[in-house]
């Protein structure tokens, strides 16, 4: 007779673990507009730090392309 001991803990599938989290990026052949302020603030949090890629879900080179844009709207006076 084959005993299967079952876990306490639920696998990871059952957990929702295998969920995706990432809100829907953009395309990866897009170039970010640096001077698109509304598009950037989708970016920031409210106390003005820019979202990592992992939560985003946008490739290492938007990402750069966003805290470029960022930055230099920081320095303008454009976003606070």
């Amino acid at each position: 007779m084959d005993y299967q001991k079952k876990s306490a803990r639920p696998d990871r599938e059952e957990r929702g673990e295998f969920t995706s989290r990432r809100r829907p990026a953009i395309p990866a052949n897009d170039k970010i507009d640096l001077g698109d302020i509304e598009v950037l603030k989708r970016y920031v949090t409210e106390y003005g730090k820019i979202i990592p890629a992992r939560v985003t879900g946008v490739t290492a080179m938007q990402q750069r392309q966003i805290k470029k844009g960022v930055r230099r709207a920081r320095n303008m006076g454009l976003m606070a």
